[in-house]
């Protein structure tokens, strides 16, 4: 009985299969799947390709091999030949990637999303990725793309700002896909779709994309408003400087909130409410987010019997509602 080469139950997720036995008989018999192609690789070249259909193996139809069989001694006759019978299948397959960038601010990001692919040029790719990556198996396979996508992908977002990888993810995955689909080309891998499907930053960045998104402060303003904070937040916890003179845990910084340039317009003076930390107006008698009174405690102060506010001691009226104070 004559041999028979043949890729049998291949799943619908198996990509590439080599056939276990390299030593091959002339007169065997090589099936091909429909949706598959045979490889005939050795000595890490791909030699001749099969499409579907049932091939009978003679020197006619392996006329690569063959050539290269009679440059060899002791070529001839019937004796069996040593070659690799690759397997590929020629459906278009789907895969996930994942990674993590920086943009060019440094921002730090976790992106992940899908591609789909199918294998065009079989001899060119046993002999880039199947020989060339020692990449037998559909697992291997799937390794190498994703690790070579996950490259690209970070070469590429290390090129745009926060604001641009985040309001335009459509444009930038089309830009991905056209750098990583010329590649993919030449390896025989034809990347017929890939999108970003999560996209993700650090609690910090998030505050600054939402300063920028939201158009209320223009870029260069985020940083000085992060700076505020951090400084509001150091000066709050010593309880001294500045700070202190406005009450517990209020800190005045209009030196930070003054924008540079010529043409900056003047910022107004900001404070920390001591309750709940929020930036308001120094010019504010209550924080409009709680509630809480800023209006600091006088030394020496009475608070007048009418109408409760804090009046000078020694006062013989209140400056306020006009009582007289006893």
């Amino acid at each position: 009985m004559p041999q028979v080469i043949e890729w049998k139950n291949a799943g619908p997720e198996d990509i590439v299969w080599r056939y276990p036995n390299d030593e091959i008989t002339w007169g065997a018999q090589l099936v091909v799947q429909e949706y598959q192609m045979a490889v005939f690789f050795r000595d890490g070249k791909a030699y001749d390709v099969f499409n579907a259909g049932r091939h009978t193996l003679t020197t006619l139809n392996l006329p690569l091999l063959t050539g290269l069989l009679t440059r060899l001694a002791g070529f001839g006759g019937n004796k069996p030949f040593k070659a690799s019978v690759i397997f590929i299948s020629t459906r278009v397959f789907d895969g996930k990637w994942g990674t993590r960038a920086q943009t060019t601010e440094l921002a730090p990001l976790q992106v992940f999303g899908q591609f789909w692919f199918r294998i065009e040029d079989t001899s060119l790719f046993v002999n880039e990725v199947v020989g060339g990556q020692n990449a037998y198996t559909t697992t291997d396979v799937n390794n190498y793309l994703r690790g070579f996508l996950n490259e690209k992908i970070i070469d590429e977002l290390s090129h745009y700002d926060l604001i641009t990888v985040f309001t335009r993810v459509d444009e930038t995955s089309i830009i991905v896909k056209n750098t990583v689909t010329d590649y993919f080309k030449r390896v025989g891998i034809e990347i017929t779709d890939l999108r970003f499907e999560g996209i993700d930053t650090t609690p910090e960045y998030r505050e600054r994309l939402f300063w920028l998104k939201t158009g209320r402060t223009a870029p260069d303003e985020v940083l000085r408003m992060e700076t505020l904070k951090s400084a509001a937040e150091s000066l709050g916890k010593s309880g001294g400087g500045g700070g202190a003179a406005l009450g517990t845990g209020m800190v005045l910084i209009p030196q930070i909130m003054t924008p540079t340039g010529a043409q900056a317009a003047p910022t107004a003076a900001l404070v920390i409410c001591p309750k709940c930390n929020s930036r308001v107006p120094a010019t504010s008698k209550f924080c409009p987010e709680c509630g809480n009174s800023l209006t600091p405690p006088t030394a020496g102060a009475i608070n007048c019997p009418k109408c409760g506010k804090s009046i000078p001691a020694g006062s013989k009226f209140c400056p306020e509602c006009g009582q007289q104070i006893s």
